[in-house]
């Protein structure tokens, strides 16, 4: 089997739909997809349709911003019930401060001399999550940059960056909580991503663990390969599972569906951990 746990839509950040997002993921050989856009389920309905008869399995869940001691990282969440309410308020507060942040980091490229607005980003975004992709896909557009990972810089939109501004984030053991509170099953996003900022420290990495999560994602296109095999040191003294993921965004990022995969026996472990949802077999 070929398991893929980490997948974007245009429901956030990716430029698939989610009917595409399902096709491609098919096309590219894959048993198993995660639909997890950021803070939002909003892509499910369709993804769900466009999955029967395919032959693939998808994974409901969520890719959810947090932040712990001026850090921000990502949390995947996976097969919680959607309608929890708990859970369900921190994912509109956290969707609805991308909006603030979007129009604040846009208006900060304007006054060091890009030539975006918020229309543009609007349009880019579609019926999206508005986020810094969309920004950056802007700033492309514009002729600032070569490329939506060139944005990603500290002269733009890296955190910290020139342009970059604050949004709400959770805090990653309240958001811990919050999943397995809604039947769902944490695993942190890409954790030692350094290439994307400062990173957490093992001892939070611990207090998650101990908060309930539930595994590292340890192979990614983010970590090279001493940084996997200390996650994966890590992620045994903890008793963590260790899952692999693309965080395929379409066209934004050249990553590919499939590149790295999760384990048949993690999968498993994973889903048979979840009470909120079930994966849906097409």
């Amino acid at each position: 089997m070929r398991i893929d746990l980490h997948a974007h839509s245009n429901a956030s950040d990716g430029t698939d739909s989610p009917a595409e997002l399902v096709a491609n993921a098919v096309a590219a050989g894959l048993d198993v997809v995660a639909l997890t856009d950021h803070d939002t389920v909003a892509g499910y309905a369709e993804a769900t349709a466009a999955v029967a008869g395919t032959g693939l399995t998808l994974v409901p869940g969520a890719e959810l911003s947090c932040q712990v001691g001026g850090i921000s990282m990502h949390l995947l969440a996976y097969l919680f019930d959607p309608t929890e309410p708990a859970f369900a308020a921190e994912r509109e507060l956290v969707r609805n401060d991308r909006f603030r942040r979007g129009r604040a980091i846009v208006e900060r490229c304007r006054e060091l001399g890009a030539p975006i607005d918020w229309e543009q980003v609007e349009r880019i975004a579609g019926d999206g999550s508005v986020g810094r992709p969309h920004i950056a896909s802007a700033l492309v557009e514009a002729g600032v940059v070569a490329s939506v990972s060139d944005a990603f810089t500290p002269e733009w939109l890296a955190n910290g960056g020139r342009a970059d501004v604050r949004k709400h984030e959770t805090d990653p053991v309240l958001a811990v909580r919050l999943v397995r509170a809604a039947g769902g099953v944490p695993v942190f996003a890409h954790p030692g991503a350094v290439k994307r900022g400062q990173t957490v420290s093992d001892e939070v990495i611990a207090d998650l663990a101990a908060a309930g999560l539930a595994g590292l994602e340890v192979d990614h296109t983010d970590h090279d390969d001493p940084t996997r095999a200390r996650l994966r040191a890590l992620a045994g003294e903890l008793g963590l599972l260790v899952t692999g993921s693309s965080d395929y965004h379409g066209s934004r990022k050249t990553v590919r569906l499939g590149e790295h995969t999760t384990d048949p026996a993690v999968y498993e472990a994973l889903v048979s951990q979840a009470t909120g949802a079930a994966p849906v077999a097409g």
